[in-house]
């Protein structure tokens, strides 16, 4: 049952009349300042040139097309992902749609939950955006909760480390994803409409998914936009065994001691999980999204608001580690081939707008939102467990000065507010709500040949809950610095510095309960102190015609590191997994590159590649948990105007450095390869896909994922999409 939501929609409703008054008291200003000043043409259309630069092996300085430093030369890095490399990487979720980018890793829990992981950082330490606010979901309390971001309706993504992340919050120690779609217009379409649409089809878990957008100009200032799209897909198809050789003799094991006491029924069921192979069971999903926007392009300002529905059902891959005492507190158990599944929902509204001004600054941003965020976990078909329930808001108010003699940069001011329930047996986090107000400020100076970035963000956290009593409060000061010097034209060495301090979130202060989904008893403090990494990073980056190499290593020095980490004991049937605090050291190192061989006929042929490694370890505790084994990748790829060739082998090594109780990860070698055609030439808005991914169907499992024991990555796949824009 939800509760009432007036608070938030006051909330929301003064942030947005706030943002409008500015907006229009700004404009009538500028205005009167210059009246006769008319809208810059770049304001109001796409650089189509940029945005079709989407390899990332490149080291170009792209873009930036959230509500901040437009074509930031950002010094810690940026990958970015868009155009056609975009569409070939579509998945359900985007954790799952970035792994090939450097220094990128996915959750991988189930089909319908992945979140990114960067540089083996996750969860609360890495932002997810859409468009520069957060998602206003709840998938960083659990690896189990979906990422309310559609894939199918993206336009471009971008993986950001360093300065720039103290934009948007001063917690993201690992950096931020921010996920760009197109549901509130940013330019006026030249014609009567324009439309996009996307289908493909994948044999791995028979998923097919379809999407289309339409911008359609009802004034010459005046733009309405409306998307949608839908995916579904069945249980998963693997290489091999659904369960790690470790596992398997678990379950033949118990087998044998349900026989002993003469539990025939159990025995049998534990055989039948010790022999799944081919296809996870319980791995579907289905997931609908639909929203409309408009936007208004005046004398030097811009308006635009939205709003959206996302629906998405998913089943989570059963645990083998759920005791039986647990199996027998559920309510009539579970029948042969059932298990958890999750039904989640999101109402989201988003208003967005800019103004030009004059004098010392050129821009004032502002972005808002306000989500209705529902989650239910059914332990049996039909049977509700826990209903998660958040409401949240989020605005952001921002300042981009002027360029004067090479010093640029951008300041403001961030608020969110969530309030957060979670309701049923499983509730293992009582009802909370979070206040944060931040301030930030992002400075670059380019003088002659050295670069100079620094960045600071003060942010204030109230984490209250009522039901138990507790109210903490956090005051949290962040800052980043870089340098980098240009020795030639295209070469770029440099280091960036950077101190983030990192409030704990509700789960780690007030978790205490068990959880199905995740098969444990999460166990918080809410004792905790702010978590505080100090980190720096050496670079070089080199691009000449022919070739390109991009060379990074890293440390973070975590003070407090919060972590959550198993007893070994058990509560409710289900292992204890308790949130500690312990320093913890992260080093590792990031390098990418690709070369042009020389030309085949119409085609231009070149190689590329990717390598990471990251360590983690907690002081004097062992390993950190799920950190990412050495990765290489390698490609080569045919390039013409119409037809496009890729082949690719990526390699994983063993993951031999575990936490207690966590099993080692086998490392496995995927094959790939991929051919794009657009039939009608490169301008007509028509491409086609067709991949093959892991060729030789072996099994994989990613060291980074909670699941990894029990749900193996996909199988050989094949996929077909079809892109169309016009």
């Amino acid at each position: 049952m939800k509760r009432p939501h007036s608070l938030l929609q006051k909330q929301f409703l003064t942030v947005s009349a706030l943002a409008i008054s500015i907006c229009a008291i700004t404009s009538t200003l500028h205005a009167q300042e210059n009246s006769e000043k008319s809208r810059d043409s770049e304001e109001t259309t796409v650089d189509s040139g940029d945005r079709a630069s989407d390899d990332f092996h490149t080291d170009k300085p792209i873009v930036v097309t959230a509500p901040f430093l437009e074509e930031l030369n950002i010094l810690a890095g940026t990958s970015s992902l868009s155009g056609d490399r975009l569409t070939n990487a579509l998945r359900p979720q985007i954790g799952d749609v970035l792994t090939k980018l450097p220094g990128v890793s996915t959750t991988s829990f189930a089909p319908g939950a992945s979140r990114p992981v960067l540089r083996g950082l996750q969860g609360a330490r890495i932002l997810v955006l859409n468009d520069g606010l957060g998602t206003i979901d709840v998938s960083t309390t659990s690896a189990d909760h979906g990422v309310t971001v559609e894939p199918l309706l993206l336009d471009r993504i971008e993986v950001l480390r360093g300065a720039a992340v103290l934009l948007f919050g001063g917690g993201a120690i690992g950096g931020a994803v921010n996920a760009i779609d197109k549901r509130i217009p940013r330019a006026v379409p030249e014609e009567a409409f324009h439309f996009d649409a996307l289908t493909s089809y994948a044999t791995a878990a028979n998923e097919f998914g379809i999407s289309g957008s339409l911008d359609v100009p009802l004034t010459p200032n005046f733009v309405a936009h409306i998307d949608g799209s839908y995916r579904d897909s069945g249980n998963l198809s693997i290489g091999g065994p659904v369960l790690t050789p470790a596992l398997q003799a678990q379950q033949i094991a118990l087998a044998a001691q349900e026989t002993a006491d003469g539990n025939l029924e159990g025995a049998e069921e534990a055989l039948e999980f010790a022999e799944l192979s081919d296809s996870i069971p319980n791995t579907q999903t289905e997931t609908y999204n639909f929203g409309g926007g408009v936007s208004w392009f005046g004398d030097g300002i811009t308006l635009g608001a939205s709003i959206g529905y996302l629906n998405s059902d998913y089943g989570v891959p059963n645990n083998p580690n759920v005791s039986e005492e647990e199996e027998e507190e559920e309510e009539g158990g579970e029948e042969e081939g059932e298990g958890v599944t999750i039904a989640l929902d999101q109402l989201k509204i988003d208003f967005r707008g800019e103004i030009d001004l004059s004098g010392a600054f050129e821009k004032l941003r502002i972005r808002a939102a306000y989500a209705d965020f529902q989650q239910t976990e059914f332990e049996a078909p039909g049977e509700p467990g826990t209903v998660f329930d958040n409401q949240g808001v989020e605005a952001r108010v921002e300042l981009v000065q002027s360029e004067k003699n090479g010093w640029r940069g951008a300041s403001g001011i961030q608020y969110s507010y969530r309030d957060f329930s979670a309701i049923g047996a499983e509730a293992f986090v009582p009802p909370n709500t979070t206040n944060q107000f931040g301030i930030f400020t992002l400075q670059e100076i380019k003088t002659g040949k050295v670069d100079l970035e620094g960045s600071l963000r003060l942010d204030f956290t109230d984490s209250e809950s009522q039901t138990i009593g507790i109210d903490r409060s956090f005051t949290s000061f962040s800052a980043a610095a870089g340098i980098g010097y240009n020795i030639e034209e295209n070469t770029k060495f440099g280091l960036n510095l950077t101190r983030a301090e990192r409030a704990p979130s509700p789960e780690e202060l007030f978790s205490d309960g068990p959880h199905l989904a995740t098969a444990s008893f999460e166990i918080g403090n809410p004792n905790f102190d702010t978590e505080t990494s100090y980190g720096g990073e050496l670079y070089i980056r080199i691009e000449q015609p022919n070739w390109q190499l991009s060379v990074a290593g890293y440390v973070n020095i975590i003070n407090d590191f919060i972590i959550e980490l198993p007893t070994g004991e058990e509560e409710d049937g289900l292992p204890v997994f308790q949130f500690i605090q312990n320093d913890a050291d992260f080093y590792g190192f990031e390098v990418q590159g690709s070369a042009a061989l020389g030309k085949a006929g119409d085609f231009a042929i070149s190689i590329d590649g990717v390598a990471d490694y990251v360590n983690a370890g907690l002081d004097d505790a062992g390993p950190v948990p799920r950190i990412p084994p050495l990765r290489l990748l390698g490609g080569i790829e045919a390039q013409s105007d119409v037809l496009s060739l890729r082949a690719e082998i990526e390699w994983f090594d063993d993951q031999e450095r575990n936490a207690a109780f966590e099993t080692e990860t086998d490392g496995f070698t995927l094959v790939n390869a991929s051919a794009t055609w657009k039939p009608l030439g490169d301008k007509a808005g028509v491409t086609l896909i067709a991949s093959a991914n892991n060729i030789f169907d072996v099994v994989g499992r990613r060291a980074a994922s909670f699941t990894k024991d029990f749900a193996p990555l996909a199988g050989r796949d094949f996929r077909l999409s079809a892109k169309f824009s016009f």
